[in-house]
């Protein structure tokens, strides 16, 4: 009785009932929705990872790590489609294990979630600042250093490269070099700005309005798509075959450093990448047609930018050798080695914009999640007021990009890249599991998607979740303080002032909830 009264589901009747009479407006169109897709997709994961995961895990064979990773994604995308189909509500696996798998599994996955997208939105951000402050330095327009990077981070002014991070591996470089790092300029960071007013200005945007969201996110990512068009057209031309040799190296002796176990680790790696086809069934509620136009959006999504991925990584990797691509701008480091300096700018102005609207979409899907979770009474309500002329979850907006250009204005997170794939992995997994779980026990609901051969692709799901999961094994202990945090909030609050669980009481409410119409 104790447990059970935690197990408490939601039906699958209230979620639909709940999504028919949603105070949020539904003015979101396929098209729109696979934008919304794209527009978080393609951004980190080509702008950055892509050549980090060369040069430090798979060498020219990230094309196949690319692959795996989008395979385990398009049976995801499939579990997620007839879901979101069946459950058109924002919250997205946080709806759906509430269905399924019942109130405290929810509150996990919710509060995955959150920390998914919150610090994905802060890492992406502290990419952006630093395109931006290249950009802006082209036109002679220069930030101080010590305001365009984490707090506390020791930064060395490097002669011909500039403002630097020091690390050790940095210093023994410029000691090969003969140049002593003690002896050059040096400054102590004082904040991300860049990183904080970008987030900002998302944070201004998402309260006014879904609607003008997605539009600005529709301009934007026609920019980036093509900019990217324009590198993989150009860039097929200057392409050196030798650069592919050799096309997965020697592994190196360490686990997940080049041959085999580097590609399992690059595909774990790369995995942030593909944040962004889950976003779209968090809009759910904003959609006019969610049963067609969610399954199209997040299946559409994955499918043009896993294209997008593999030709860019194609000729990334062409262009330059792998070993060159250990920097933050990886695409930018081979536009330079064709000497095509117009090709240079557009691809940074692309950067920018792409990374300007993965920004948007994770901020969005965060709190449509943190608002669906104040609905139900888990959070307090005050998350889920909606705006009376905006129509938007105003309140909570402002907290998440508060909270987010804190973070990435005062933290170095590059170690949180791994935090985001365990967190995104997981919900995956429930995903799967909780296609499963509903064909056996409602079997008679209506599916306006189904997923193509149920019994055998929600299995494989949850087998290729768990292939990427067990490469991130100790980011399991980072997570023990959050998930610590969140069980002491569920337990004094969430479980005190759930509607759900006031609508009856212990293990019997969960039976009686199983109620068709």
């Amino acid at each position: 009785m104790a447990i059970s009264r935690f197990m408490i589901k939601k039906p699958v009747a209230m979620i639909q009932e709940e999504s028919a009479k949603g105070e949020l407006k539904r003015t979101l169109s396929a098209a729109n929705l696979i934008s919304l897709g794209i527009g978080c997709i393609i951004g980190t994961g080509i702008f950055v990872m892509t050549g980090q995961a060369a040069a430090q895990f798979a060498g020219p064979a990230i094309i196949i790590s690319f692959l795996l990773t989008g395979i385990c994604c398009a049976f995801v995308a499939l579990c997620y489609a007839e879901l979101a189909s069946m459950l058109p509500v924002s919250g997205s696996a946080y709806s759906y294990a509430y269905a399924s798998l019942g109130e405290i599994i929810a509150w996990i996955m919710g509060w995955l979630l959150l920390l998914e997208y919150g610090v994905a939105a802060s890492t992406v951000a502290v990419g952006w600042s630093g395109y931006v402050v290249s950009f802006l330095k082209d036109f002679h327009i220069f930030i101080p250093p010590e305001w365009t990077a984490a707090s506390g981070m020791h930064l060395i002014n490097v002669p011909g490269e500039g403002w630097k991070q020091l690390t050790g591996e940095l210093a023994k470089t410029l000691a090969d070099k003969h140049i002593v790092a003690a002896t050059l300029p040096a400054v102590t960071a004082i904040f991300n700005l860049p990183a904080a007013l970008g987030l900002a200005v998302v944070t201004v945007l998402l309260v006014l309005g879904v609607k003008e969201s997605a539009t600005v996110n529709n301009v934007i990512v026609f920019i980036k798509v093509t900019v990217i068009c324009l590198f993989i057209a150009f860039g097929l031309f200057y392409i050196n075959p030798a650069n592919w040799h050799p096309f997965l190296p020697v592994n190196t002796g360490e686990y997940g450093h080049f041959g085999w176990s580097g590609l399992l680790r690059g595909a774990g790696y790369i995995f942030f990448a593909y944040v962004g086809f889950e976003a779209v069934s968090t809009a759910a509620q904003e959609a006019r047609n969610p049963q067609k136009d969610v399954p199209v959006g997040i299946i559409g999504s994955l499918a043009i930018c896993t294209i997008l991925y593999i030709l860019v990584s194609l000729v990334l990797t062409g262009i330059v050798k792998y070993t060159t691509l250990d920097v933050p701008d990886p695409i930018a480091v081979a536009v330079d080695a064709i000497h095509l300096p117009w090709l240079a700018f557009v691809v940074k102005v692309g950067a920018i914009c792409g990374l300007s609207s993965v920004m948007l979409v994770l901020m969005y899907g965060q709190t449509r999640i943190f608002y669906t979770m104040a609905h139900d009474g888990l959070l307090p309500k005050v998350f889920s007021t909606v705006h009376p002329k905006f129509k938007t979850p105003w309140i909570n907006t402002i907290v998440v990009g508060i909270i987010s250009a804190i973070v990435a204005g005062m933290t170095p997170i590059e170690a949180l890249g791994d935090l985001v794939n365990l967190g995104t992995l997981t919900a995956f997994t429930i995903i799967c599991f909780t296609v499963m779980y509903l064909r056996i026990k409602e079997p008679s609901l209506p599916r306006p998607f189904n997923v193509p051969y149920p019994k055998v692709t929600p299995v494989l799901g949850m087998l290729s979740c768990a292939v990427l999961i067990s490469t991130l094994y100790e980011t399991f202990i980072t997570l023990i303080p959050y998930f610590i945090l969140g069980f002491a909030i569920y337990f004094l609050y969430s479980q005190r002032h759930s509607k759900l669980r006031k609508t009856g009481s212990g293990a019997m409410l969960g039976e009686l909830l199983q109620v068709k119409e």
